[in-house]
């Protein structure tokens, strides 16, 4: 159960962040991840998110014990298990524009102890990365109309989910049915690894620090 909790998240001061989230990734391996609680979590975000289908904005979550979310909001005891530890939390819509910007104006209170973000991305083969190189140098808007139009790219959702104790993972849905597939009866695969998105973690941890 992913429960909407408006205001949990409060803006700040614009402050820089580093890298940019991924909005682009190389067709990764198909290894799981070892099991470990933020994964749980990664994957029970993407879950929450995949219920309502495709194209959608970015959305971000809070993590929060379920014990103090309780504490504050009794009346969602009928709603979370209190056998997991945290909770996630979904959070108002992000403005439109910059995701990084966005995830830079982000202040989190005391009780969220981690976040994670899912975000619609391409994904595109090694090689064909490579080829795209040199445009991603000379611009960055140039590369993400090459990489949409792509004959090879695949439709995606990447979540990554952070701890403020530095735990991270990301779970990948890769979309089955691609825009214009005469196959309609194609499955989505998960990918799980926390090396997936390494600026999109960056950016979350940046988030939580004081």
């Amino acid at each position: 159960m992913v429960p909407r909790v408006p205001g949990t998240a409060q803006t700040g001061h614009a402050r820089r962040v580093a890298g940019t989230p991924d909005t682009m990734v190389a067709m990764p391996p198909s290894e799981p991840s070892a099991a470990h609680p933020v994964a749980g979590l990664a994957r029970e975000v993407e879950e929450f998110v995949a219920a309502a289908g495709w194209n959608q904005p970015p959305q971000l979550f809070a993590l929060v014990p379920t014990a103090a979310l309780l504490d504050e909001q009794p009346e969602l005891a009928g709603q979370l298990d209190r056998a997991n530890p945290l909770t996630p939390v979904a959070q108002e819509a992000l403005p439109d524009g910059d995701l990084a910007e966005s995830l830079g104006r982000i202040a989190w209170p005391d009780i969220v102890v981690g976040c994670a973000l899912a975000q619609e991305i391409i994904v595109l083969p090694p090689d064909v990365e490579a080829e795209l190189e040199g445009i991603a140098e000379a611009d960055a808007e140039s590369l993400r109309r090459a990489a949409a139009d792509h004959p090879r790219r695949t439709e995606a959702r990447l979540v990554a989910a952070v701890l403020r104790e530095g735990d991270a993972a990301c779970v990948m849905r890769l979309r089955g049915v691609q825009p214009g597939d005469e196959d309609e009866n194609a499955v989505d695969e998960l990918v799980e690894s926390p090396d997936l998105a390494p600026n999109l973690v960056e950016a979350l941890k940046t988030t939580l620090q004081p």
